[in-house]
Order: structure tokens, then sequence, then C-alpha cells
């Protein structure tokens, strides 16, 4: 496993050159409000950057990060039966991916359509433009059959895209249970805006993972290498970067926590002792005190009642689900509720 230097860099580029950072960004607008309200919170969508991204490529490979593997093991496990669902009457389709990053485990759907000869066209959303970049480079190299479209976005912004797609059938998919960022409240409400733009054929396609043993969620979250921790505090490094901040990274403790009870984890930067920070960008100065924390993720766990209970919250039906041999994740698909 790799290490990791959390060593503070101070960032030299003259703040002149720094003129095409916006201060209405929706990354600085976010900043300015999570370091100002109480308690203080970044976004993990703002994880992401080139650096941010390799590191959750690495998180992937990690053995203590079971998801992946189990999501890998129901699509190559069920693959036909997957793609049967989609490919429906045969008529032409389009699957739209939110959060796609590497595609890894998409592909392998991707090949059992190409193989069945489906016509269908590839549309995968992420924030990162850098990830779209390389998984379109990636696609065209491994499997030039499909039509890939990218679109960059998060999954809230590019809904209305998808609404006015050109009238082919939808299959949308929201795999490595990225819902589980969402509170329960947020999940129905983004169900419930997924449900406004599906056809009576189209099918959603998302990953849960179950609540289990609450060691083996723990340590998903809290490796031995700090590569999630690194994951963590690129969200501060970005700052620095982008904004030109002085957070040093040495002084925060990547803390993850899990309730049974809820199924909630969630992930924080704890301030190890008193300091101010500056982001000169913003013209804000941030004050911590010792043990101070920052949100910067949750990381929802589920069972059968309460994906069940989002489903007819949101006006969706179960059609199947999918599972790994442990039962540890599943992949359910959803259609819209007739009335």
């Amino acid at each position: 496993m790799p290490k990791y230097d959390f060593t503070y860099k101070p960032d030299k580029t003259p703040m002149q050159e720094k003129t095409a950072i916006v201060l209405n960004t929706p990354f600085a607008q976010d900043v300015r409000k999570g370091l100002t309200d109480y308690p203080k919170h970044l976004s993990s969508k703002y994880f992401y950057d080139e650096v941010g991204d390799k590191l959750f490529q690495d998180i992937m490979a990690m053995p203590e990060y079971y998801l992946t593997d189990c999501e890998l093991t129901i699509f190559k496990t069920y693959k036909e039966d997957i793609s049967g669902f989609f490919q429906g009457q045969g008529d032409a389709f389009s699957i739209f991916e939110l959060g796609a990053g590497d595609g890894k485990k998409t592909k392998i759907l991707l090949k059992e359509l190409i193989v069945k000869n489906v016509d269908f066209d590839y549309r995968p959303i992420d924030i990162s433009q850098n990830a779209l970049q390389l998984l379109k480079a990636s696609i065209e190299r491994e499997i030039p059959e499909v039509a890939i479209k990218p679109l960059q976005g998060t999954y809230f912004d590019t809904l209305a895209d998808i609404a006015r797609h050109n009238g082919k059938r939808k299959v949308i998919l929201f795999l490595g249970s990225n819902i589980g960022n969402l509170l329960h409240p947020q999940a129905v409400e983004f169900l419930k805006n997924i449900r406004t733009i599906l056809n009576e054929e189209d099918l959603v396609f998302i990953g849960f993972d179950q609540k289990k043993h609450p060691q083996k969620i723990l340590d998903a979250y809290n490796d031995q290498a700090g590569i999630t921790e690194a994951f963590n505090k690129n969200v501060l490094a970005r700052i620095n970067k982008e904004l030109g901040g002085n957070f040093d990274l040495d002084n925060f403790l990547h803390w993850e926590v899990y309730d049974p009870e809820t199924g909630t984890a969630k992930s924080y930067l704890v301030a190890r002792k008193a300091q101010r920070v500056s982001i000169k960008t913003l013209d804000l100065t941030v004050d911590f005190k010792q043990w101070e924390t920052i949100h910067t993720e949750i990381s929802q766990k589920y069972d059968d009642e309460i994906i069940k209970w989002l489903a007819d919250k949101a006006g969706l039906e179960i059609t199947a689900h999918f599972s790994d041999p442990k039962d540890h994740y599943r992949d359910y698909i959803f259609k819209r509720k007739t009335p």
C-alpha cells in the first residue's frame, strides 16, 4: 500500500496568477458557508480533482474497501440477467451513469451488451472533468463499439439534461452505493426527481451497501495505509491550491464513526490543536478550537425495509435485486410506480 505525505507545502503561485478563480463559483461559496457554519462542514463532492480521482481509485483497490469487489462480483455473476433487463423489448436506449468514475464495473455490462449486439449509447456523468476524460479514453480504447457521450455535472444538476433526452428509453445507473452520500430525506427527494423524468419503460439501477458488522464498515473508511485519510484531507488541499488557503493538513485528524442503529457512517476532520487558518481568495479567516470538527461525508448503509421505504416514498417499485454471496451489497432495479 502506498504511503502519503501530509507535510504542508505552501502554494507559491503568485496571487495575481489566480485571477481565474471566481468568487461566486460553487466551490468558493460552499467553502465560505461550510467553514463559517456551526458545526463546520465541507461537501464530499469536493474531494474530487485530479489528485482526488487517483486517491479514490486507490481506495477502490484496497482490501478493506469491500464495496467495489462486491459489486464487481454481482456484475460478473449476473451480467446476462442484468443486461437482459436493460435490453427490454429490444428498442434502442441510452445508459446514463451518475458519478461514473473510472467505469470499471460498468464496462462489464457494456461488453455484455455489445456481445448481444444491443442498440444503446453510454452517457457517463461525473463532477470531475478529469475522470470523464480518462473514462472516455479507456472506453474508446477497450470497447470502441460503444458510443460514449460524457456529461460533466453533479447528480442534481444533470437530471434536467437527462429529462431533455432525445426520446430514447433510459436506463439510469447509480452505482457504488453513491446514494449513501445522501441522508434519507435527501435520498427521497433525489429519487422523486428521478421519478419525474422516467417514462413507463425506463429503469433505474442503484447500488446499496447493506448493514453488516460495524467493524467491517469502519475498516472500509479508515485503512491502515492512510489512503482514505489522504482522500478526506484532499478537500483542504484543494482549498490551499485553488483558494489560497494555508491549512496545515498535519493539524487535522481523519476520523470515522458508524452508528449501527441508523446505519450512518460519518467522516470528519478533527483539529488537533487550536489554530487560525486564512483563505486569501475569500478574504476569510477561520478559527478552530482544539478538537473542533469539520464534517465531510456520510455513507449510509441499508436493509430491505429501508430500501422499500425509500422506493415507496419516491413513487418507485422494485423490479429485481442482485446480491453478492455474503449479502454485503445489493443492486436494485426500479421502475416508475403506476397509480
